[in-house]
């Protein structure tokens, strides 16, 4: 069994306290990739991605922004690239501004002919399951469920969203190319709940190898 590779969506306040946490959690090596939140205002976007970006270097870990309106602030503040929600209705104008040099991923699939649709866009990534905007988090065991179809079937990677620690076994049973912890993550000791989740994840990978 491949084990998933992890991503963090980050809390919305980004601040230094934040920067701080991550590079301890970075310093263990188990996470791949870093979302900004949605951050409208292009003042507050350069902060954070100024307070991030020095921390995801020095960790080699790719740095994305959410559904950034101006595409070229991408390259402008240097990060990897950018997610973006299915139903934005600039999706094709971004990923043609951002392909190939960066990363697109896409999120807010609600039905399986989104997450197909999008699957034939030029993007490297469908996100199942993670939060709205208002905080609403999809039904865990609908996102496993979709997780599951989608791993198996398709070739484009998916990232399955735990809602917590406890879900983190029912999303790695998905096989999803990666796992996505949320700003749960930092609700307590995040490096104590990070080494938990590494921990069963290479315990998983052993007991299910061949």
């Amino acid at each position: 069994m491949t084990t998933p590779r992890l991503m963090i969506l980050l809390p919305e306040t980004v601040n230094d306290s934040l920067a701080a946490a991550l590079g301890g959690l970075l310093s263990r090596r188990a996470v791949d990739v870093l979302l900004l939140p949605p951050i409208a205002d292009e003042t507050a976007l350069a902060a954070a991605v100024h307070r991030l970006l020095p921390v995801a270097r020095e960790h080699g870990v790719a740095l994305l922004m959410n559904g950034p309106q101006d595409t070229r602030l991408v390259a402008r503040l240097g990060v990897d690239g950018a997610q973006y929600p299915f139903e934005y209705p600039g999706l094709a104008d971004a990923i043609e501004a951002l392909k190939p040099d960066r990363i697109v991923g896409v999120s807010g699939l609600t039905t399986r002919h989104d997450a197909m649709e999008a699957g034939e866009k030029d993007i490297d990534y469908v996100l199942f399951g993670a939060p709205k905007p208002d905080g609403y988090v999809p039904d865990q065991a609908k996102t496993a469920e979709r997780a599951q179809w989608w791993a198996e079937i398709f070739n484009v990677p998916c990232v399955a969203y735990a809602a917590g620690v406890d879900a983190v076994p029912q999303m790695v049973d998905t096989r999803a190319d990666f796992l996505a912890l949320g700003p749960w993550l930092f609700a307590d000791d995040a490096l104590a709940t990070l080494d938990a989740v590494t921990s069963f994840l290479r315990s998983s990978a052993e007991t299910k190898a061949p």
